[in-house]
């Protein structure tokens, strides 16, 4: 119980944090080393129970590979197959020796975060399903198939020179619920319950979806150069989230807006209020119209006639990218300003 709500705490600690847009298929292997955690076996030699010894384990090997879909908010659902084994080089009795190996099967759920750098991006999971745990003691083998478990704590690191392609290091805690029965060697069974494991493994993963980064323009030849553009007619004013407030770089366009208005023939400028899909339609639409009227306001400030100012609210119902509802876009929290 303590490890399934470890791993649901890891899930849900990511939530406020932004997401960085994987969108579509993924696939990703990846390998490593593996430890498995002291365990305590009661052995029986026949039906009477015998003595309670503590197994250890050498560090072991462990592979995985998985195939995935991202949703474009940083919320990741994939499959995932792996193999683990590690070998047990002490016990209280040399009635206990021989290897235990791990093939499972598990569906995991992963939240990458965006922390500002375009080259690290960790990501948290967990995951739940089966492994199918084989224990081979004295030359003899069986296998038995139980619940597992597990979490997930990792960073990706995008390759540039190949779009798509992310090297990963991560680490993941894997518990296996149930009792294991060791194989019976010269009338002596073993019977395991406790079978946590912890891994670290280096790997790849590639986002068939991702975009390549736009090429530089080209320069212009000085002889060719196009003459001085008109002032601009049109401006995005950009908000932070549930926020009406004017940033720095908010007021310089706004500036620059009321400048080119003195300088062009203007009959009315509109100025239109938007907001992202976070939070309910009317909400939103109360929260454009108060990014709407500080623009305004802004523009008065600068001498434009309040009069030739025609203010308009649209909430969520023209975003400038579609996104589903509750995604913070920064780019739908905005006021457009027209020059008409």
């Amino acid at each position: 119980m303590k490890r399934t709500l470890l791993a649901a705490t890891l899930l849900m600690l990511p939530l406020a944090a932004r997401a960085q847009p994987i969108q579509g298929l993924y696939v990703g292997a990846g390998a490593g080393a593996t430890w498995e955690e002291q365990t305590r076996v009661r052995l029986h030699t026949g039906p009477s129970p015998g003595p309670t010894l503590d197994a250890n384990f050498s560090t072991g090997f462990a592979g995985l590979g998985s195939i995935g879909w991202g949703f474009g908010n940083g919320v990741r659902i994939e499959a995932e197959g792996s193999w683990r084994r590690n070998s047990v080089n002490s016990a209280n009795s040399s009635a206990l020796t021989g290897a235990e190996q791990k093939t499972g099967a598990m569906a995991n759920v992963l939240f990458d975060m965006d922390i500002g750098s375009p080259w690290v991006y960790p990501y948290l999971g967990a995951g739940a399903g089966s492994q199918w745990v084989q224990l081979t003691r004295g030359g003899v083998t069986i296998s038995d198939p139980s619940f597992a478990y597990q979490a997930i704590a990792g960073t990706s690191f995008p390759i540039p020179w190949v779009v798509g392609l992310s090297v990963t290091a991560e680490y993941r805690f894997l518990g296996v619920a149930g009792q294991r029965k060791f194989p019976v060697v010269n009338g002596v069974s073993a019977y395991a319950t406790d079978d946590n494991n912890h891994a670290v493994m280096l790997g790849v993963r590639y986002a068939f979806n991702v975009a390549p980064p736009p090429a530089p323009p080209a320069a212009v030849p000085a002889a060719t150069a196009a003459p001085a553009p008109a002032p601009a007619r049109n401006y995005l004013v950009f908000f932070d989230w549930d926020s009406a407030a004017l940033t720095d770089r908010a007021r310089q366009i706004v500036a620059e807006a009321a400048e080119n208005a003195s300088r062009v023939q203007v009959t009315r400028i509109e100025v239109a209020g938007h907001a992202d899909r976070t939070g309910t339609p009317q909400y939103n639409l109360a929260l454009s119209r108060r990014r709407a009227e500080a623009v305004a306001a802004e523009l008065v400030k600068h001498g434009v006639a309040k009069q030739a100012i025609d203010i308009q609210a649209f909430g969520q119902a023209k975003p400038l990218v579609a996104t589903a509802d509750g995604v913070r876009e920064p780019q739908n929290r905005r006021v457009e300003i027209v020059l008409r």
